[in-house]
């Protein structure tokens, strides 16, 4: 016999996210060059020439950063980035826009031709979801280099 209460069990999904800054008191990102300056003061310094990091900013619709995520660490020629993670991150925060960055250890801040491929296919991912990926940085610690 099979036990109706064990059948529908499931597991309750909660969405939250919460915040002790105030709206008016969060950082704006006006510019690539701002967005660069706010991920290099999080970014580890010691880290950043030696292995490969993604992290996003989240922003709300008054482009004011909601929240930095370290989404993925890999090695010194790169990480594995998985898009769910951004866009369930970018739900969860409740982001009407996101600023996509990862570092080169090399120092190179020319995009390779899976930085384009990746950049394309979060950016479509974020039409669907009405979340505009506003950029992607390359991060170095003499400089950046952006794709919009």
């Amino acid at each position: 016999m099979v036990n109706k209460e064990k059948l529908f069990q499931v597991a309750e999904v909660k969405l939250s996210y919460s915040t002790k800054i105030k709206s008016s008191e969060r950082l704006k990102v006006g510019s690539g060059y701002e967005a660069y300056c706010i991920l290099k003061s999080v970014w580890d310094e010691g880290t950043i020439e030696l292995i490969e990091e993604f992290k996003i900013i989240l922003l709300n619709r008054s482009n004011r950063v909601l929240g930095i995520v370290n989404l993925a660490s890999g090695g010194m020629a790169s990480c594995v980035i998985d898009p769910k993670l951004i866009f369930v991150s970018a739900i969860k925060s409740g982001a009407s826009a996101v600023i996509l960055a990862h570092n080169h250890p090399s120092a190179n801040t020319k995009p390779s031709e899976q930085d384009r491929i990746l950049t394309r296919k979060i950016k479509e991912g974020g039409k669907l979801l009405d979340i505009e990926i506003l950029d992607h940085i390359i991060m170095t610690n003499d400089g950046f280099y952006k794709f919009c």
